[in-house]
């Protein structure tokens, strides 16, 4: 019996390691900078933006920028609801190569998101729907044909205050992200990637505040073996837009 379980020791430990020799990890950094933007137009509804541009650090180069805007709808204290539409253009995934070309990718995204208070700790647990069409490529140029898939997402988050005064607050930010695709094109990578996420934002008024964190995302590539494994530097600027300044 100890023989049989040496046995079973050693094939499942060659097996583990046959694994890991064929996963291949890319680390990378990156810094992430967006620009979000919230125009309420009553108590219940609200349309927000943001443009998002993404870089690497070693070496400088552009991964991808971001456009979206959506429709917000709160149905109480508790519930929160939203659509709307993203355009992506991803220039390179690799900083060591850079392509004459980008690849563009445009998505529909539904959201729900559940908020409640416990300890004066806000949580908010976000389920995520999003329809992606991303235009297939080569290496030498865009093709007449395009990819599509369904991705679910799933984020935790957790907000609380660190300090307060008048208008000005410090909140800090954890949260935790999975994500998984759906579609013909990506069986191979059904999970699609985790981003755990801490951040603390500035709030020095009403309209305007300033967030910075850090993203660890791990992230599994189109081979289904393979994995970007990526620690990301991000910087958010929050703006409210209220009815009193956009008509000054």
């Amino acid at each position: 019996m100890k023989f049989l379980k040496i046995i079973v020791l050693i094939i499942s430990t060659a097996t583990f390691l046959s694994v890991q020799a064929q996963k291949k990890v890319d680390q990378q950094t990156l810094t992430w900078i967006r620009y979000y933007a919230v125009f309420p137009l009553n108590d219940d509804w609200a349309i927000h933006s943001e443009i998002d541009n993404r870089n690497f650090v070693d070496p400088i180069r552009e991964n991808l920028w971001v456009l979206r805007i959506q429709g917000r709808y709160r149905a109480n204290k508790t519930v929160e609801m939203g659509a709307g539409i993203t355009y992506f253009n991803v220039n390179t995934q690799d900083p060591h190569t850079d392509l004459d070309f980008s690849i563009p990718e445009y998505r529909a995204q539904q959201d729900a998101t559940f908020n409640t208070n416990f300890a004066k700790i806000t949580f908010h647990n976000r389920f995520q729907l999003e329809e992606r069409f991303i235009q297939k490529a080569n290496k030498m140029e865009l093709l007449d044909a395009f990819s599509f898939s369904f991705r679910m997402r799933y984020r935790l988050q957790s907000i609380f205050t660190l300090f307060e005064k008048e208008n000005q607050n410090l909140k800090g930010i954890i949260s935790d992200e999975i994500m998984f695709n759906f579609g013909r094109d990506y069986k191979k990578n059904t999970f699609d990637q985790n981003r755990i996420y801490a951040a603390l934002r500035y709030q020095f008024d009403p309209n305007i505040g300033l967030e910075l964190g850090y993203l660890k995302n791990f992230q599994r590539r189109m081979s289904g073996v393979d994995f970007y494994d990526r620690d990301i530097i991000r910087l958010t600027i929050h703006h409210k837009i209220n009815h009193k300044m956009a008509n000054n």
